[in-house]
């Protein structure tokens, strides 16, 4: 009877310390699952206001591949495009927040949360993609990211929208002259309004979701963006003319909620940021391998491309803008020229 007794006070000891041991509230670290595969995934929510077609969701499957495999499978990234989670700037203030995780957004809206990120907005700052890239990934790029945490955000790693192109379905556009009075679309973003109304547009600031619309209703003239969005977007079905300006190089931040990053253990943090510039720049040379074809396709559905319009014409509309910001952000464009002088 003894002995018995004294089996089941082992046993019951032995429940109480696996009880104890299994009750913690703790992330796991990267490789944190068992060898059974028993625990479950952290669940990582990622949202963008685009479709599956776009290069935003070639980053962002990138990036869930990545994640997935430097932490052994302990955090899974879901996926959550056509804007499902709100336009962007809905999306920012949700991780601001804490109520999403992550997303990956365009440059544009970020000068609402951290000022100094319009400089990358000024037109006809970058002459071309490398030279936008030396500067993200150097220490002017990392700089700007380090504020986001003044905002409550976690910018990891600088992906690509593009260089933005105008369209319209209203005539062709080869001079900056061409362009007054066209009604156009612009993201809610004090740069690129100033931009265009210094062009003589009537500057319509939108987002993205509200613009297709009012494109297919015709309530507007035209849009800006890079050759990828035009294509993934079929906005031939709206737009008879694109005249390939260039006019803007627009990043795309994959950007983190602040608190959610914080409570990452520091070997996962590691394995996010990571896995976020690996993707980024996965996602660049998708975007530069399939431009060509994307163009060729949008001709193919009816478009009519002006791929050499006089851009010497548009830079002098332009300089408005320049005036207006130019001392707003005088050291950081005085930077930016220093490194492309390099």
């Amino acid at each position: 009877m003894k002995r018995f007794l004294s089996m089941v006070a082992m046993t019951t000891a032995l429940v109480v310390a696996l009880t104890a041991c299994g009750g913690s509230t703790t992330q796991p670290a990267a490789g944190g699952n068992d060898a059974a595969g028993a625990a479950e995934p952290v669940i990582i929510k990622l949202g963008t206001t685009v479709n599956e077609q776009d290069s935003f969701q070639i980053a962002a499957e990138k990036f869930k591949e990545l994640v997935a495999e430097k932490t052994d499978g302990a955090y899974e990234v879901e996926i959550y495009p056509n804007g499902s989670l709100g336009d962007e700037r809905t999306m920012l203030e949700s991780m601001q927040m804490g109520t999403l995780d992550m997303g990956i957004i365009t440059s544009g809206p970020f000068v609402n949360f951290i000022p100094e990120m319009g400089v990358l907005d000024m037109p006809f700052l970058f002459p071309d993609n490398a030279s936008a890239y030396k500067v993200l990934d150097g220490e002017i790029g990392q700089g700007l990211l380090d504020k986001f945490e003044g905002a409550n955000l976690k910018g990891l790693a600088y992906a690509e929208r593009g260089f933005r192109n105008l369209t319209n379905n209203v005539k062709s556009v080869t001079t900056a002259a061409d362009v007054k009075g066209l009604k156009v679309r612009v993201m809610e973003n004090e740069v690129y309004i100033s931009t265009f109304e210094s062009l003589g547009v009537n500057a319509v600031p939108m987002a993205w979701s509200e613009a297709l619309t009012a494109l297919q209703q015709h309530t507007i003239d035209g849009q800006e963006n890079p050759v990828n969005v035009i294509h993934s977007f079929k906005l031939w079905e709206s737009q008879k003319y694109l005249t390939m300006t260039r006019h803007a190089y627009a990043s795309a931040i994959i950007t983190m909620s602040l608190q959610k990053f914080n409570a990452l253990p520091e070997d996962v943090q590691v394995a996010f940021k990571e896995a976020a510039q690996e993707a980024a720049e996965f996602e660049r040379q998708w975007v530069a391998d399939n431009e060509a074809n994307q163009l060729e396709d949008i001709k193919a559905n009816g478009v009519e491309v002006v791929e050499n319009p006089d851009v010497d014409s548009f830079k002098a509309a332009v300089q408005p803008t320049y005036d207006k910001y130019g001392q707003k952000y005088s050291d950081l464009i005085a930077q930016i020229q220093d490194v492309l002088s390099k």
